[in-house]
């Protein structure tokens, strides 16, 4: 049986999910399951995940979710991936799981937070929170560092030291990816002095092309629907009475 992902591109887990599979060639379905429509949330969803969370896969019978999970399955139960991804060595591999399991508890809460707290809050309804978004970006520039100084070995390209990509530098970029539909200078100033960090990213993008873009195309347009919004409010407001950016102040 075809193996079933259920995703939604605009969440940057499934994306991971996805240019795994077509970076090595796992044949697949994808099943969308509309977040804006609340889908992970039907009872049908929940006979797939009952977490009601995506991504999430079925192959056969079946059914696992967490994106990390899933791409260390994918990575032992299909045969033909490349060892790099997710390595034998048993002491290759920890390191790769530490990476990954540092990751939930750093730099996703420092990304999720400040993008939440600085950008998508409206869309729920809900208003921009300074405060928030200034506790996350502390958390953000600390894992940012973090990857500079203790991922990124100088012996490799890529996440400790290696020549080539692992599950972990995928979703760590993915990640990051996440990033980009803030404001230009935001990004730059949040990002911009990280310059090992910022190699790392163009090295593991391009390791993945061309499915990497392809998949990332949903998150461009994206960027550019917010990039016309931030544009029509600030020229609706009168000049004398915009406020300061609240940015500068983080």
């Amino acid at each position: 049986m075809t193996l079933k992902l259920y995703v939604d591109r605009r969440s940057h887990p499934c994306r991971e999910v996805i240019i795994f599979c077509k970076l090595n060639g796992i044949d697949f379905e994808e099943v969308h399951i509309d977040l804006s429509k609340r889908q992970h949330l039907t009872p049908e969803f929940k006979e797939v995940n009952p977490m009601k969370q995506i991504p999430a896969i079925m192959d056969g019978k079946f059914k696992l979710s967490e994106s990390h999970a899933i791409v260390k399955y994918l990575a032992c139960a299909f045969p033909g991936i490349a060892d790099h991804w997710y390595p034998a060595d048993l002491y290759k591999r920890a390191k790769v799981d530490s990476v990954l399991d540092w990751h939930h508890s750093n730099l996703r809460r420092g990304t999720a937070g400040y993008i939440f707290n600085t950008v998508l809050a409206p869309a729920f309804g809900l208003p921009l929170n300074p405060q928030a978004a200034a506790e996350a970006k502390k958390v953000l520039l600390a894992s940012l560092a973090n990857i500079e100084s203790v991922w990124l070995q100088r012996k490799g390209r890529f996440l400790l030291g290696s020549g080539q990509p692992s599950i972990a530098d995928l979703s760590l970029v993915c990640e990051l990816m996440e990033l980009e539909i803030l404001d230009e200078k935001d990004r730059e100033r949040i990002i911009g002095p990280y310059k090992r960090v910022l190699k790392w990213i163009d090295d593991t993008k391009n390791a993945m092309e061309p499915h990497f873009q392809e998949v990332h195309v949903i998150l461009y347009k994206a960027k550019e629907k917010f990039h016309k919004q931030r544009h029509a409010v600030g020229s609706s407001i009168p000049q004398s009475s915009r406020k300061p950016d609240l940015h500068s102040k983080m």
